[in-house]
């Protein structure tokens, strides 16, 4: 069997998400390749993974954003007719800036009609894209959770040296914010409802590199209103991810509107409760590994969400590490060798 992935190892330092799915899948017999333009031409394979077809659509400059999908699309057409069969894993059901409608929809259109199969990573997002693509109805569909992050990220540091480290008091209460920012992050509104956080104690600290420099702006101008923001606007490194999930009492992810969350499961792995909307995915997450790890809200967040989730975090008992045995790679993989046995990889 082999595998072609888009992208299957070279985001690792971005996302391990990729790089954990397919080094376990490899362990397991299973060949996989990176996808390139040369491979698919050149190569004949049982399976295309693919992974958000719809980042080019996040792209500023539209003529790019329409060369690159309609190349992609074009690419699909030629593995196919070479037998390959394409299956995608549903992580979003739309772009994250959704700059171009119109070009979306076509584009959602002419991507659906080209799939022999698809993963949703809970069961509330695959319902959730039957609704949108209507067409996935009549393909097979796999359920396959995401995976945890547990021994991806060096896990070494006390919190107290992480929060010596990070020049932050013992007494002090830390909400975290972590993670790649983006306006559907809602991370502006956050700081606006910590303002309304009356606890002289408790500070909001904010570690991630912002996606734009008006949105970078838009955050520093936000955090000189409460000197309890902190905040770290960079790509962290791998090593020190640590330093701010031991530091943190409670991370905090206010999507305006979600499908999946990596973050979340990224902060589970080091045992840290999190609070969330009730969206998407998140409250089958809370389901799975219990509701004294996840705490969710309706509608915006305010400041009364926080506050609530901190005393939460705080004061409820819970068993360490967070449960995290249904997010285990191996397992995981193999469900996804099952899934490209069944769209056809031996026929």
């Amino acid at each position: 069997m082999r595998i072609i992935a888009l992208p299957a190892f070279q985001n690792r330092k971005e996302n391990p998400y990729n790089w954990l799915l397919y080094s376990h899948i490899e362990k397991l017999g299973v060949k996989v390749d990176e996808a390139s333009i040369e491979n698919l031409l050149a190569k004949k394979y049982q399976i295309w993974h693919l992974h958000w077809p719809e980042s080019s659509l996040n792209k500023q400059n539209i003529l790019k954003a329409l060369v690159e999908i309609q190349a992609l699309l074009i690419l699909m057409d030629l593995v196919r007719l070479k037998g390959t069969k394409i299956l995608w894993t549903v992580h979003n059901l739309k772009s994250h800036e959704h700059l171009y409608p119109q070009l979306e929809t076509w584009f959602w259109k002419a991507f659906t009609q080209r799939l022999d199969g698809y993963i949703s990573l809970s069961k509330v997002g695959m319902t959730a894209a039957q609704e949108r693509f209507p067409r996935l109805k009549n393909l097979p569909g796999f359920v396959i959770p995401h995976g945890h992050y547990r021994e991806e990220y060096p896990d070494i540091v006390s919190s107290q040296q992480a929060r010596a480290l990070l020049e932050i008091p013992p007494s002090t209460k830390v909400l975290l914010f972590f993670g790649r920012i983006r306006s559907y992050k809602n991370i502006i509104q956050l700081i606006r409802a910590f303002r309304e956080f009356q606890d002289p104690k408790t500070i909001l600290y904010i570690a991630g590199r912002p996606g734009t420099p008006a949105l970078e702006q838009d955050l520093r101008t936000e955090a000189t209103l409460d000197d309890r923001v902190k905040m770290h606007l960079d790509f962290i490194p791998k090593d020190k991810a640590q330093l701010y999930f031991r530091a943190a009492d409670l991370v905090v992810l206010p999507y305006r509107e979600i499908l999946n969350s990596g973050s979340a499961l990224l902060a589970l792995s080091f045992s840290c409760p999190v609070l969330v909307p009730l969206q998407g995915a998140l409250s089958e997450l809370q389901a799975q590994v219990g509701q004294e790890w996840v705490y969710t809200y309706e509608g915006e967040i305010i400041s009364s969400h926080m506050e609530a989730a901190l005393e939460w975090a705080l004061q409820k008992p819970r068993f360490q590490p967070a449960p995290l045995e249904n997010f285990n790679w191996n397992n995981l993989a193999q469900q996804t060798i099952e899934a490209y046995k069944k769209i056809g990889v031996d026929s």
